[in-house]
């Protein structure tokens, strides 16, 4: 009786774990593409060529994340500079060509597959030469920089795309990638335009918000880059909005310096994320980890579920999205070493093996959807 007893509880226990994650999948990367220069030319690759220089997505590798692996979120990666383009500025001009292509990747995702989809500004909070990301550009709200968008111009940006996607309730917004090396008092202040010109145009749906550098759960709470700036912590609970639907865009790598750069996992996510869960829970705030990976070894497969099991612990977190497939990384490997390759399945590693859909995601990642993701309704926290 005993050991039934066991069972049972334990098995609702597990259920009750599973239901705190919401949504879990994969980023799909290539939008930001084929703009990095050695020349630090400004404008090159852009806007570039559909299906060359940049793509969304793969229709098929969606289909197969969504029918075969039952994943329900994509982080669909583009630029602001295709989207908005250098000569007209930041702001609610946009390039309704690209608009037009990553539109239909979305409406794709949303529409014809029933999954969420976030729309990810894959820019560092920078603006106007991506040339060698995330370096380049200048900071969006540097008044010390005349070259540099303003705060209110990234809030026109975010209402134009809002209201584009208004009535989509499967989007979510993505503030921007990895902002870094910059006051937090102005990550701050982008964050909050951002989210005043979302709600602006009635948009109701989930926002991520990213902290500073690179928006590391390990460091949320520390002082941070080379200028010593302000935790995120300092900041980041003060955002307001008036829909009382955003949580916390969280990157969270596993190897020796937290680059995703590494082969290796050295780094615990339990212990680097205590500090950070612990702020969430003081401030009623959730969080979402839309960047991760480690590489095609036991070593990280192992550190890859030790995440995906806090995660799954602690109600704060209400999802995840693997780095990286896309369209065009053929056998190069977006993270975690050389030899992983991506996420895209069917594709092969640098060594004509199969890449980290076959590898990582399968051995690691798979074994942690759950079976009661969120699949319908607009996106929330809850």
């Amino acid at each position: 009786m005993f050991s039934r007893l066991f069972a049972i509880t334990s098995v609702l226990a597990a259920s009750a774990a599973w239901a705190k994650i919401l949504y879990a999948g994969v980023n799909e990367s290539g939008g930001e593409f084929s703009v990095w220069s050695n020349t630090k030319t400004v404008g090159t690759g852009l806007p570039g060529r559909f299906g060359t220089d940049y793509a969304f997505i793969n229709k098929s590798t969606v289909d197969i994340f969504v029918d075969n692996e039952k994943a329900n979120f994509f982080r669909v990666t583009f630029l602001m500079e295709r989207m908005c383009p250098v000569a007209t500025g930041l702001g609610s001009t946009f390039n309704d060509t690209y608009f037009g292509f990553y539109e239909d990747a979305i409406n794709y995702i949303t529409k014809t597959k029933g999954a969420y989809a976030l729309i990810d500004p894959h820019n560092y909070m920078r603006y106007n030469d991506p040339s060698q990301q995330p370096t380049t550009g200048s900071i969006i709200g540097d008044t010390t920089d005349p070259k540099a968008a303003t705060t209110a111009q990234f809030g026109e940006f975010w209402a134009e795309l809002a209201r584009r996607f208004v009535d989509n309730e499967k989007v979510v917004f993505g503030i921007n990638n990895e902002p870094h090396d910059m006051l937090t008092s102005l990550v701050f202040a982008n964050n909050q335009a951002a989210i005043t010109g979302i709600r602006s145009v009635g948009a109701k749906q989930l926002i991520l918000a990213p902290g500073n550098g690179y928006t590391g759960g390990h460091s949320f709470t520390q002082l941070t880059g080379a200028g010593n700036w302000a935790p995120s912590s300092d900041y980041m609970f003060k955002l307001h909005d008036p829909a009382n639907n955003y949580a916390i865009d969280i990157h969270e790598y596993l190897d020796i310096d937290f680059s995703g750069g590494h082969a290796e996992c050295a780094q615990p996510a339990p212990s680097n994320l205590a500090a950070l869960t612990t702020w969430l829970k003081k401030h009623s705030l959730k969080a979402m980890i839309t960047e991760f990976s480690g590489g095609d070894n036991q070593n990280c497969y192992n550190y890859i579920d030790e995440l995906l099991t806090y995660m799954e612990q602690n109600k704060e977190y209400i999802g995840w999205t693997a780095w990286a497939a896309g369209p065009i990384w053929g056998n190069n490997s977006p993270c975690c070493g050389p030899d992983t390759g991506s996420l895209e399945p069917g594709a092969l590693n640098a060594l004509g093996q199969p890449s980290a859909y076959s590898t990582v995601w399968a051995t690691a990642m798979r074994p942690h959807i759950p079976t009661t993701l969120k699949w319908s309704g607009i996106s929330t926290t809850k």
